[in-house]
């Protein structure tokens, strides 16, 4: 009990270390403030939304991507139908915008065949088939402000990056399982920042992405990664980071924010990040799968103490102790975050959230390593 002891503080104390870290990386972030006046809107893009049985959100994304504030003629937008069963090639198909176009994936794969990464391929034939210079990725049940494109470009035409991660939110968090999904993906998005700008690691959402078309031929687009069901953001942004290592960026402006909706139940939250947690060792950027294993061990260290409790109630003090530890360590990290996502009234929420955050951390950890998913109603092993 003394060695588990033991082990559990050394965590602490490191964890605690992390936290200051990405607390000084996202402080240390620069906000992006160029006004957009000063682009030279000569810089040609295409949006890429690949959209599997998206007839529910879909109508709303393509609202919100045809009105952005951009020359329409530098605008181009691609829906890549992945085989829906449902009215999403139709709402593409009757939207009434020439800058929207509809491709179906069904045309580029032989009949019979099946890929274990649908959306890889998705994004991969619409790259083929883009007139644009920078690609920018999003999803069916996104929605995004005006400015959107505009912020992206001006920020690509200043930095000239080759990879830009862009942040991502969630929206209508009308229940505490929501704000806990909220809470968690705003950790996500600040280690996002924060890691991008310490060149500590590679972490970004697909959601929200952009890229040169040229550099993502250049890297070989998915070649080597497109076995991988997931990890059409991650893992392309270290090909990226290896061939261009000061060529990523973040861009940390409101305007660029991209919003989109929690899981609505626990069973397809689970799913979601079991399917995040799955390509854990694939990533060929070790600091992040070093940091991913830190980050398990110590949620399993306070699962253990907890346990040992059982035999030793003076452990349960110390269990909860190192949550209240845990949970102000990693306050003082996000309320930065919160507050450029405009969400510090979900903070209020933070310590009950621990009590699911743990068990969680554990659970999509393990059964992203030994078991198995389904995402988009395809089951993934």
């Amino acid at each position: 009990m003394d060695v588990l002891f033991t082990i559990v503080i050394i965590l602490a104390v490191l964890y605690g270390l992390l936290m200051l870290w990405y607390r000084y990386g996202w402080r240390h972030l620069s906000t992006f403030r160029s006004p957009v006046a000063t682009c030279s809107g000569n810089t040609s893009v295409t949006v890429i939304i690949a959209a599997r049985n998206e007839e529910k959100h879909l109508p709303f994304c393509l609202e919100a991507v045809a009105a952005q504030n951009y020359p329409a003629e530098l605008l181009e937008i691609i829906v890549v139908n992945d085989h829906s069963t449902d009215r999403t090639a139709e709402i593409v198909e009757h939207f009434g915008s020439p800058n929207v176009k509809l491709m179906n994936l069904s045309d580029y794969l032989p009949e019979g065949k099946e890929l274990n990464s649908y959306k890889k391929k998705a994004i991969e034939v619409a790259i083929e088939a883009s007139t644009g210079d920078l690609i920018i990725t999003t999803d069916a049940d996104c929605v995004m402000n005006q400015h959107w494109v505009e912020t992206i470009v001006c920020y690509y035409e200043q930095h000239g990056s080759k990879f830009i991660a862009a942040p991502v939110s969630f929206y209508r968090e009308n229940c505490f399982f929501k704000v806990f999904q909220s809470l968690d993906f705003l950790s996500m998005q600040g280690i996002t920042g924060a890691t991008t700008h310490l060149r500590c690691g590679t972490m970004c959402n697909g959601a929200n992405l952009a890229y040169e078309k040229k550099a993502f031929k250049d890297v070989g687009g998915f070649q080597g990664i497109d076995c991988i069901a997931s990890g059409d953001d991650m893992l392309l942004m270290y090909k990226m980071y290896k061939a261009y290592p000061q060529g990523i960026g973040f861009v940390k402006h409101p305007h660029a924010i991209v919003r989109t909706l929690p899981a609505e139940d626990v069973a397809s939250f689970m799913q979601q990040r079991i399917r995040w947690a799955s390509k854990a060792d694939k990533y060929e950027d070790k600091r992040l799968t070093l940091v991913l294993a830190f980050v398990y061990l110590w949620n399993a260290g306070l699962l253990g103490l907890f346990v040992a409790g059982f035999f030793h109630p003076v452990f349960w003090i110390w269990c909860i102790g190192l949550i209240v530890f845990k949970t102000v360590t990693e306050l003082f990290f996000l309320w930065p975050v919160a507050k450029f996502f405009q969400k510090t009234r979900l903070l209020w929420q933070f310590f009950p959230a621990q009590f699911l955050h743990i068990p969680y951390i554990l659970v999509a950890g393990w059964l992203g390593k030994f078991g198995s998913y389904e995402w988009k109603s395809r089951k993934v092993s």
